[in-house]
């Protein structure tokens, strides 16, 4: 590479953003702490093990509104090993799910709430 073309490379990097501040992780439903909202960024069962094969388990996930965008609250959780946990889902109904099955669905927090 020439003295001019590496120059023109290390400007370019120069002028880059260095702040990663904003960048939002996805993390499994299950694994969040009453309180938490985020949005759902994915919905994929094959890697939970349970007792209903993974195309159900997704199946049903759909059907209950827990798709990609749609925005999610954990309400509450249970008092035994925090199961169930009540999601609430785009502000108009609830669902209590285990955390097993909530791990198939990938969240997006939104800014400033608990993890």
């Amino acid at each position: 590479m020439s003295a001019t073309m590496m120059r023109l490379s290390a400007d370019r990097m120069a002028d880059a953003p260095t702040c990663v501040e904003n960048v939002r992780l996805s993390v499994p439903l299950g694994q969040v702490a009453p309180g938490f909202r985020g949005v759902i960024s994915a919905v994929d069962a094959g890697k939970i093990k349970g007792t209903l094969p993974a195309e159900e388990l997704e199946r049903r996930l759909l059907e209950l509104g827990l798709v990609e965008g749609a925005r999610v609250e954990i309400r509450h959780q249970g008092l035994i090993r925090r199961d169930p946990i009540a999601v609430r889902i785009n502000d108009h109904a609830t669902f209590a799910l285990r955390r097993r099955e909530a791990d198939a669905i990938m969240v997006t927090p939104d800014v400033g709430t608990p993890t």
